[in-house]
């Protein structure tokens, strides 16, 4: 669903804008993989996506600490994404994480 339903704050966002190669070499499949296992992971609150046409995107995941963010970025699965990501996925990319302090919409 999106926009995905968090609970109150404060937790956390980890913020992915990317900017993708034009080839795909697999990554819608490891994509869905690695959402289902995020999804698995304890902590783990909920995911947005969006990507355009030209393959520029942001993925935000919202996760209940810094130590669920930390067991995630350290999973081995979700190392070897990173890994394939770095060469061959994304020509550009960045990471943030932010706590949320609040959070409000139609909703709320």
């Amino acid at each position: 669903m999106f926009p995905c339903k968090t609970p109150e704050p404060p937790y956390y966002a980890v913020i992915f804008p990317f900017a993708r190669t034009e080839e795909d070499h697999g990554y819608e499949a490891m994509a869905e993989k690695m959402e289902t296992l995020a999804a698995q992971q304890p902590g783990f609150l909920g995911i947005e996506s969006v990507t355009d046409v030209n393959g520029c995107g942001i993925t935000v995941s919202y996760w209940a600490s810094e130590e669920a963010i930390h067991s995630w970025h350290h999973h081995p699965e979700h190392q070897k994404a990173q890994a394939a990501g770095k060469s061959m996925w994304y020509k550009d990319y960045q990471l943030r994480v932010a706590k949320v302090e609040r959070a409000y919409g139609k909703d709320f």
